[in-house]
């Protein structure tokens, strides 16, 4: 990724949450959730629990996944500034095809069915990509490469995925790696689907959120391999992102991470930011929308981006540069660097800096 950066014009979400970008995002602000017991039951003997999206019909697995994905990019349509519908290539990121209890066809139905529930036809330069987490990270490079030839003035970046199936349930909870009352080191399954409408971004775009920085990089000891982890890869992701932004750590105010309540993410989130940071930072706040949303997989991108809109336009961020990194159970790492063009963010920064100091003081 070059300059010009790509810029945010609008965003959609359904989560268990909400079911458009205001409702979740204010949800998640305010840390509400929507953790429910689900209809399967654990090794325990104990009711699983998870975040599901209530929507008008009890839908599930592909049709599910369509009309969530359909309705969040409808949502950036109508969100967005400017960009026709026939005229717009929309990238849909999906769970990895290994992934458990996926459904099978997916990638080969997924456009069809968005296209149904929308009543239209998608751009023919419209794709799907399948890797997971990082997944939607890659499609921001290739919706980048897309707008510099210049054949398209808007591409969106949407995403959609279910930890709530019967066999995905399964297969983590036969491996421990559901949050239950028996094992604090688990996730809470989700589901969400997001979209990000994406154009090149120059002077006189009033855009909020602008995306800087994109950083890739393969894990050498992945979560499984039994291998110590350095966060090698991680580190190389993030360090590239930050190069792209001609940004240091020390520049961000903000962490946005994947982590979901396993304790290996936030081991490598911790040893990343460890081997990185050479610079006192008293403030580095972090965000992780799992503890509202719980793992929404494929989504976690879209919905990071809705949130860090909203908090552009709402200026609730605390600061303007933002960080944000994602991997996926096998090697893959992926990061970014994010930045809102509203100025009271910063200030809002300085002030909290400001008020910490004091207490510092006060405390000595």
């Amino acid at each position: 990724m070059a300059t010009p950066p790509l810029a945010v014009l609008g965003v959609g979400l359904v989560s268990g949450v909400g079911l458009n970008a205001e409702q979740s995002c204010a949800a998640i602000r305010c840390g509400i959730n929507n953790f429910q017991e689900t209809r399967f039951i654990g090794r325990d003997g104990e009711w699983l629990v998870g975040s599901a999206v209530e929507l008008e019909q009890p839908w599930r697995g592909i049709t599910k996944l369509a009309t969530m994905a359909s309705r969040a990019i409808a949502e950036c349509f109508e969100a967005g500034a400017g960009g026709k519908p026939e005229g717009t290539p929309v990238l849909i990121c999906l769970a990895e095809p290994e992934r458990p209890g996926r459904p099978q066809g997916l990638g080969h139905v997924i456009l069809q069915d968005v296209e149904r529930e929308l009543d239209m036809r998608l751009h023919p330069h419209s794709r799907v990509i399948e890797l997971g987490r990082v997944g939607a990270v890659v499609a921001l490079l290739q919706a980048w490469r897309m707008l510099a030839e210049a054949r398209y003035t808007h591409v969106i970046v949407a995403a959609a995925d279910s930890f709530l199936g019967a066999a995905t349930l399964a297969a983590y909870n036969s491996d421990d790696r559901l949050l239950t009352k028996s094992n604090p080191n688990g996730f809470i399954p989700g589901e969400a689907a997001g979209a990000v409408l994406l154009g090149s971004w120059d002077e006189d775009m009033p855009a909020r959120l602008l995306v800087r920085g994109l950083g890739f990089e393969r894990e050498p000891a992945p979560f499984g391999s039994g291998r110590p982890s350095r966060a090698d890869g991680l580190v190389r992701a993030v360090r590239g992102a930050l190069a792209e932004a001609g940004l240091a750590l020390k520049d961000c105010n903000l962490r946005i991470a994947d982590m979901n309540g396993e304790q290996h993410r936030f081991k490598e989130t911790a040893l990343a930011v460890t081997r990185l940071l050479r610079d006192r930072k008293p403030l580095f706040p972090l965000w992780h929308l799992a503890d509202c949303t719980g793992e929404v997989g494929a989504a976690t991108l879209p919905a990071m981006l809705a949130l860090l809109f909203m908090g552009a336009r709402k200026d609730f961020l605390p600061g303007q540069t933002v960080l944000g990194h994602l991997g996926n159970d096998d090697d893959r790492r992926a990061a970014f660097v994010a930045q809102a063009t509203s100025a009271q963010t910063l200030s809002w920064e300085m002030a909290a800096e400001a008020d910490y100091r004091v207490k510092r003081r006060s405390a000595a």
